[in-house]
Parts: C-alpha cells; sequence; structure tokens
C-alpha cells in the first residue's frame, strides 16, 4: 500500500522539482547580469537630496520587440529655464572647450565660486550632458543593480525622469564612466557592459536598446567601458569592436544603417570616436586595441588604419584632431604620445608618423589634451599640467603645481582643472608660461575625475561619489 501511494506521488514531486527548479534558474539568471523586465521602482527623494516638484507617475516604456525594456518612471514638470548646453563629451565641438558668451568671473573669493547643487552619485566617473535646461548622466544604481540614465533639472537637480535596466556589475575602480550624447529629441548612452539605450530627450521613452556584447561579440574593455557615444545626423556613432569595428545606428528606428568590417577582429578601448573632415571627406577616428583607424561617415568604410599606434592595455583619452590631416595621440601605460598625419583624398588615404615623444615629456593615464590656439595643453604623468607646441617641444610646465590624473576643461580663454580631491584651479590658457589665477576646494573625497562640464556660467564636475553644480560666472 505504502509502496503503490508513493509510486501515484512521483509525478506531483516531479513537478515541484521543476517548477522549483525553473524559479532558481531565473533568479540566477537575474543576478549573473541578463538584461530583463522588472517593475520600476518610484524615484527616490535620497537620491538628489530633495523632494520632487510633481507627482512621479509611471508610464509605459519600451516596444514589446526590445529586449530588456523597462517601464521608467517620470515627472511631468517643466525645469526653471538655464541658458547654455554642453551635450556630449568635449562639448558641442569635441574639443573640450567652451565658446559661450557668458562672463565668466576670474577671480575667487572666500566661499566662491557658490555651489548652485550637489546630489550623490553611484561609484564611478560618468559625468554630465547638458541641453536645454536639463542634466544628463549616466548611473549606476548598487541596490537595484542597474544601470540608471538620469534627467535632471539643470537649475536645481530635480529629478524629471530616469530609464533603468537590470545588469549586475562589480566594483571595478567605480562602475560607469561614460557621457551620454544629447541631440535634438534623441539622448543616447553606453553602459558600463556595453549596453546601448536610446530615449526621447525629453520623457525618458525610450526608442531603442542594443546589447553589444550579445549583437556583435564586443569584448568589454577592462574597467568598463569608457566610449562615450555620438550622434551625427540623427545616426547614433558607436564602435563595437567585434563582428563590426563601428556602427552608425538610425536614432528613431534602432536600425543599423552601416557597419564597419572587423577583420582583424580590433577591440573597444575606453577612448572615444572623434571627427575629422579631411579634403572634403568627413571620417570618425577612432583608437582601437590593434591600433587607429579613420572610418568613412558616409558609409562605414576603412578610409586608413595604422597599428603604429596601439595600448591594449588601456588606450583612455581620444584622438585630438589637429587640422591638416594632422592627429595628436596620446596614452598611459608609458607609451608617451605620437603625432600622426593623414594624407589623401577621395578614397585613398595613407598615414604617416611626424614625431613620437617619449612619457617623461608626454603622456596621458586618463584625460584628452585641449588644442586650443595652436597649442596642446595637457597634464602629463606625474601630474604637471604642460603646454606644447604642435612640434611636440614643451614651453612650459606647472611645476610644483600638481593635478594627478584630474579633468581639464576650457572656458574664456582660461583652464579649469580639477586635482584628485576636488581642488579647481583656475589658470591662464598661455604659451607664454603657467600662470594661476583662482584655486578653490568644490569636492571633498578622491578621485575627482569625471570630465567637467561649463554650460551658462555653470561648472558641473565630480569625484567617486558626488557630483556639484558651481557657479563660475562674473556677476
Amino acid at each position: 500500500m505504502k509502496s503503490t501511494a508513493f509510486a501515484k506521488a512521483i509525478p506531483g514531486i516531479i513537478l515541484v522539482l521543476c517548477v522549483f527548479s525553473l524559479a532558481f534558474w531565473f533568479s540566477s539568471s537575474r543576478r549573473a547580469g541578463m538584461v530583463s523586465e522588472r517593475v520600476p521602482e518610484p524615484v527616490p527623494a535620497a537620491a538628489s537630496g530633495q523632494t520632487p516638484a510633481t507627482p512621479i507617475t509611471t508610464v509605459p516604456g519600451a516596444p514589446a520587440n526590445v529586449p530588456g525594456g523597462t517601464p521608467l518612471t517620470t515627472s511631468s514638470a517643466e525645469p526653471p529655464a538655464v541658458a547654455g548646453s554642453w551635450q556630449q563629451f568635449r562639448g558641442a565641438n569635441f574639443d573640450a572647450i567652451n565658446t559661450e558668451t557668458t562672463p565668466l568671473s576670474t577671480k575667487w573669493a572666500a566661499g566662491e565660486p557658490k555651489i548652485f547643487w550637489g546630489i550623490d552619485v553611484g561609484e564611478g566617473y560618468a559625468a554630465a550632458a547638458v541641453a536645454n535646461s536639463r542634466v544628463y548622466i549616466l548611473d549606476y544604481d548598487r541596490t537595484a543593480q542597474a544601470d540608471v540614465l538620469k534627467c535632471l533639472a539643470f537649475a536645481d537637480a530635480k529629478e524629471l525622469w530616469r530609464y533603468s535596466y537590470p545588469v549586475a556589475i562589480k566594483r571595478n575602480h567605480g562602475m560607469s564612466r561614460t557621457i551620454p550624447v544629447v541631440s535634438g529629441q534623441y539622448v543616447v548612452s553606453l553602459g558600463p557592459k556595453c549596453h546601448v539605450v536610446c530615449a526621447d530627450a525629453k520623457t525618458g521613452k525610450l526608442f531603442w536598446m542594443m546589447d553589444l556584447v550579445k549583437q556583435f561579440g564586443t569584448v568589454v574593455p577592462e574597467w568598463y567601458a569608457g566610449q562615450c557615444p555620438i550622434i551625427d545626423g540623427g545616426k547614433a556613432i558607436i564602435a563595437p569592436g567585434g563582428s563590426s569595428l563601428m556602427i552608425a545606428v538610425d536614432c528613431a528606428t534602432g536600425k543599423i544603417v552601416w557597419q564597419t568590417p572587423n577583420p582583424d577582429r580590433w577591440g573597444m578601448t575606453h577612448s572615444s570616436i572623434a571627427p575629422m573632415t579631411l579634403n572634403s571627406k568627413k571620417m570618425y577616428i577612432y583608437c582601437s586595441t590593434g591600433g587607429v583607424v579613420g572610418v568613412d561617415a558616409a558609409n562605414g568604410s576603412i578610409l586608413w588604419k595604422t597599428d603604429a599606434w596601439k595600448n591594449k592595455i588601456a588606450n583612455v583619452p581620444t584622438p585630438v584632431v589637429i587640422g591638416d590631416g594632422r592627429i595628436f595621440l596620446c596614452s598611459g601605460y608609458n607609451l608617451g604620445a605620437m603625432m600622426i598625419r593623414v594624407k589623401g583624398q577621395g578614397g585613398k588615404f595613407g598615414v604617416e608618423t611626424l614625431y613620437s615623444l617619449k612619457a617623461s615629456v608626454f603622456g596621458s593615464d586618463q584625460q584628452t589634451p585641449i588644442l586650443y590656439k595652436g597649442y596642446i595643453y595637457g597634464v602629463r604623468p606625474g601630474g604637471q599640467l604642460v603646454c606644447l607646441d604642435l612640434n611636440g617641444k614643451v614651453l612650459w610646465d606647472s611645476g610644483a603645481a600638481r593635478f594627478g590624473i584630474g579633468p581639464y576643461t576650457l572656458a574664456g580663454g582660461n583652464i579649469y582643472i580639477m586635482n584628485d580631491s576636488g581642488v579647481l584651479t583656475l589658470a591662464a590658457a598661455n604659451p607664454s608660461g603657467y600662470k594661476q589665477l583662482a584655486q578653490a576646494k568644490i569636492l571633498n573625497g578622491a578621485d575627482s575625475w569625471g570630465p567637467m562640464a561649463i554650460a551658462g556660467g555653470r561648472l558641473i564636475a565630480r569625484n567617486l561619489t558626488r557630483m556639484v553644480c558651481v557657479d563660475i560666472g562674473r556677476r
């Protein structure tokens, strides 16, 4: 009798075990970082230290055919109007120079520059893009284990909307480290593990999402992705490496317009793409793991490439377009710097090396140098700010003034440069010598490495866990 009863119960036992196994598998998949749907949480007031101005509501998110699509949380508030824009990595002209006419102060008294707002952010160096009175950040929420694309009011950092998707990331010298790009109605971000999101810049509604690892076999760079996407002519331009070296994606539809073949399997680095035009031919310059490449902006074909410059460990700085076909390249890990020249026209181009510099003369561990009025300004290993002429000669260095591997940008003819611990220095961008104009501590803590944004007389900077917006305008 007992044996018969047990035999009858076997199918039920098997069913229970199967259900339990499936539940465990789905749970494990989420913990492993699979991108999948989840129910959004309300925007926490603690994220900005402020209460949203209007109620937060849930609205529909991704189309059904987009893997990983999730609903978003949004506010109906219209942000207060604030002038100025810095819509992508290195600003409007990809040169880290603000050309707005807003008067800027060159002296800071005690208590200056005034801090407009400060917010806590996830660990990393992901910096801000600014457009239409809004600030955009690609953050990471460790509690939810999710990348979070946030839109804040430029005036006071009140959160307007957020779009998130789950992905498991471990601490590795920070987590998020890229900057979204905003163009017209689109905002595009590239996450630490190479997930690309294109959303409506005003509402946060998702247009499309792409997993570069799954779709192109991208190898996530050491210390996670550092490439900042660009938008050109309504297309998102991204360098996945893997099966396609570079791609152009229609922002409206998510369809791939063109893709660059990659027979040598050159991989993604932390460097970003730099547009360049030579003899009426527009191209995109990219430092991959195998070398530098110039890609035709019209169709994605390779116009030229060279392996004279490569850093397989971590090429972080972006190529600096000098003009007349010249491109200035630099990196850390004792690689130094190099000036190359691209020559040719139509579809035929060649590359020559003009000169190379040892790391002791100039190199850059993390930040991209600035070309200004025919001179190159940057921080070399050891932390000194230096000025180079276009032949690679050091005209001056900052001597005892050291800046670690902090960021720098330029506005009003002066350089804004941050050291590792959050001290902001204003120095003249002049080839005659180093001249400090003002200095103030605007952040506490270490690793103030996120690129800065300047818009409308305001400067946005961050350290490992904190972002601030300060007043640099002249009153």
